[in-house]
């Protein structure tokens, strides 16, 4: 029996985490794999349990999150030497550049050559270089960064309009499945329309068919940072390092609620509140809708 229009509408409609929440393991007329087929669902995610981080782990992790965030230009090598020199962890470059591909840091830990020729299929080149960027809604960029708890993380992907540096979308997940990334574009497309360019790193997240797909469909131009270039994508990466230098540090989050409330929190502040100088020290809010004393909640 083949539905395609259900799983469609589910896909489109449900997170993953609520479509998990769907399985019924107790059901005697669809097997758990044709329940996962239809939910769109990833079987393998039905039967994996993450092995626990260690108490060093978990310590080196929030180290690299602070250093990468006051460096996205660093490498894994650099990184390598600083974790060494300056905190006396005795740590290699393999280790290095396993915890910073699971922590979702792209820019320097390119993905295995196994899967180098379909990889190369969805990239595409930086569109950015010398862009009069002029107008709301002509540039998004998208962008995935590590959130530390006081025990565990999760991970925020956040999309910043270029012209006003508002965040028309935001979003918060245990895991770095496509998917996440997926549904809180559709919401942001949904709620503010298509940009004309979308910008991001060549992270998984960013070059899998789906993801793709959704672009063309929107008929927004795909432009991807130069290999191991942060910095191409710096607008979203200085967002990142004042969340997390203004909130998410100050906090030390003991469960996700918490994470989540306090990321609500900061983004409508500093959408709505946080006046830029580079905005003639007018809100990302007031630039983006170019109106006084509004509020604009993002979600």
């Amino acid at each position: 029996m083949r539905m395609p229009g259900l799983k469609k509408n589910l896909a489109n409609s449900k997170s993953r985490e609520e479509r998990m929440k769907m399985i019924d393991r107790g059901d005697k007329k669809l097997s758990i794999s044709r329940q996962a087929e239809l939910l769109s669902i990833n079987r393998t995610n039905l039967y994996y349990k993450p092995v626990p981080t260690s108490d060093e782990e978990y310590m080196i992790k929030r180290i690299i999150d602070e250093v990468y965030t006051a460096h996205p230009e660093y490498g894994y090598r650099r990184m390598t030497t600083i974790l060494r020199r300056d905190y006396g962890i005795l740590i290699n470059r393999k280790r290095t550049r396993r915890y910073t591909r699971e922590m979702g840091i792209h820019g320097f830990c390119p993905g295995p050559n196994l899967s180098k020729r379909l990889h190369s299929k969805y990239l595409y080149p930086y569109l950015l270089k010398g862009l009069n960027i002029d107008h709301p809604n002509q540039v998004w960029s998208i962008d995935i960064t590590y959130c530390r708890m006081k025990r565990g993380f999760m991970y925020l992907v956040a999309i910043i309009d270029w012209y006003s540096r508002y965040i028309v979308g935001y979003g918060l997940s245990s895991t770095l499945e496509h998917t996440f990334v997926i549904d809180t574009l559709k919401k942001a497309i949904k709620r503010h329309g298509a940009p004309e360019i979308i910008n991001s790193d060549q992270g998984s997240q960013f070059t899998c068919e789906d993801y793709i797909n959704l672009l063309k469909e929107n008929k927004i131009k795909i432009s991807m940072d130069s290999k191991g270039r942060a910095l191409d994508n710096h607008r979203i990466e200085r967002f990142f390092r004042s969340y997390k230098g203004e909130k998410l540090y100050l906090e030390d989050c003991e469960t996700g609620h918490q994470l989540r409330k306090i990321t609500q929190e900061y983004i409508e502040y500093y959408n709505n509140r946080r006046p830029h100088q580079s905005l003639e020290n007018r809100t990302p809010a007031e630039y983006y809708y170019r109106k006084s004393n509004i509020l604009v909640q993002v979600g």
